[in-house]
């Protein structure tokens, strides 16, 4: 392995795993979702794996369909303190909206992780784009794409210099002379943005980390650029090699032109890895999975990504020659489109196959074979300029993730691509520099 290179390796957890019929599985406790217990077996199985990083994703809203799938979720960052107790060196990645929340919250909580944590916490940056969380907080209607990334950018400049509004020594306790901090260390930010204003300082002293590791996931335009510009990591979707290379070189090409370095911004696209001791084993296993898939509910899922009602479509011919990869209208799945209807095409899939794929990994790279089949596609995306690591989104949990660090983690820590070091902050394990803050007046 090079020195100064490492393959980066996060759990990604959505509920029950990323197959959406992951809690019909016989195996599976469909109510495990809100039993801290379940949770602390999953971050310690992450972290006894050797993941850098276990990440939470979140939906502020019930939603659709959700009789028919795991849509309940608990607030991430609740969670997320709780396996603080319980953990000792996986990093803690939650998901928080820029477009419920203030920069002031935000940055107050995730600084308090990242005390807690003693250096482990991120931030997943999301634009909140679903219609029932618009009207959970009292709107109509989202606001438009580009107004949703303005308000983020606006929220993420005031959450940053909060946390840059200590320095890291302001706090001197000097008990004799009565002086808790030096006030020279500790400065108003005065942000007053378009969207947000806020006076600061903030109450929370600087961080382990200067400031928690920032991920965002958007892949359009405004998402490419608003990563470019704040993210230390950009989680991807991507199925085809080609593709996540070009979008590789895209993002540390925008990283440089924002007068960034381009390794201080990371690109971790997601895999489903299904991994057996036999090729044979793992297929089956796949199958297994898609027979309890409710198709109706994906038949719903898929409907709204692209925009079009596809209830009365033949469900084992391809996929409408009228949907095209740019032509949704939905403003939550942009991205998401263009990658399900490339799959669609590219590999020839019926409607219902293309159903099990999106019920498989939502259009995320599937990987089903032995552990040395899926680490051979790790190795391939990573050496040749599509990865600089992966969000390993097991489909049923806790199954799925312990057969990865069984069999998939071993294959890579014996080629070198992986080491499970975890020493330091999360940013030291993944090789990005501290946040230096503000520089005191003379």
């Amino acid at each position: 392995m090079s020195k100064d290179r490492r393959m980066g390796l996060n759990a990604v957890i959505f509920g029950l795993g990323s197959h959406e019929a992951g809690w019909r599985m016989p195996e599976s406790n469909a109510l495990a979702s809100t039993d801290l217990d379940y949770w602390i077996d999953i971050a310690r199985r992450a972290e006894d794996g050797g993941f850098d990083a276990l990440f939470l994703g979140d939906v502020l809203a019930l939603q659709q369909s959700a009789d028919r799938h795991l849509s309940d979720a608990m607030d991430p960052l609740i969670i997320l303190s709780a396996l603080a107790s319980v953990t000792s060196r996986i990093g803690l990645i939650g998901t928080a909206s820029t477009s419920f929340d203030h920069p002031f919250h935000l940055a107050r909580r995730f600084a308090s992780l990242d005390h807690i944590t003693k250096g482990r916490a991120g931030w997943n940056i999301v634009t909140s784009s679903n219609a029932l969380e618009a009207y959970n907080f009292g709107l109509d209607a989202m606001p438009d794409h580009a107004e949703r990334y303005a308000r983020a950018a606006d929220v993420t400049q005031a959450a940053m210099a909060l946390w840059d509004s200590w320095q890291a020594d302001a706090r001197i306790a000097e008990k004799q002379s009565g002086r808790y901090l030096d006030p020279a260390k500790v400065q108003p930010i005065d942000h007053e943005g378009p969207f947000v204003r806020s006076r600061g300082p903030l109450n929370v002293p600087r961080s382990p980390q200067g400031r928690p590791i920032l991920a965002q996931a958007g892949a359009s335009e405004a998402g490419r650029d608003f990563a470019a510009r704040y993210a230390d990591m950009v989680f991807t979707v991507q199925s085809d090699l080609g593709d996540a290379q070009a979008f590789y070189r895209d993002m540390k090409a925008r990283a440089l032109r924002h007068g960034r370095a381009p390794e201080s911004l990371l690109i971790y696209p997601g895999i489903v890895p299904i991994a057996a001791q036999t090729l044979g084993e793992a297929e089956d296993r796949l199958v297994q999975m898609n027979s309890f898939m409710v198709i109706e509910h994906v038949l719903t899922k898929l409907s709204e990504f692209l925009g079009t009602d596809l209830s009365e479509a033949n469900l084992d011919a391809p996929l409408p020659d009228t949907i095209s990869a740019n032509g949704s209208q939905s403003q939550s799945s942009q991205s998401r489109v263009a990658v399900l209807v490339k799959i669609a095409r590219r590999d020839h899939l019926t409607l219902r196959q293309l159903l099990m794929r999106l019920a498989s990994g939502r259009g995320h790279l599937l990987a089903v074979g032995t552990g040395a089949d899926i680490a051979d596609t790790m190795q391939l995306w990573f050496e040749t300029g599509a990865a600089d690591g992966f969000n390993v989104m097991s489909p049923v949990m806790p199954a799925d993730l312990e057969s990865f660090v069984n069999l998939v983690v071993p294959a890579l820590v014996a080629r070198a691509l992986f080491a499970m070091d975890h020493h330091g902050t999360l940013r030291q394990r993944l090789g990005l520099s501290r946040a230096p803050g503000f520089t005191a007046p003379s």
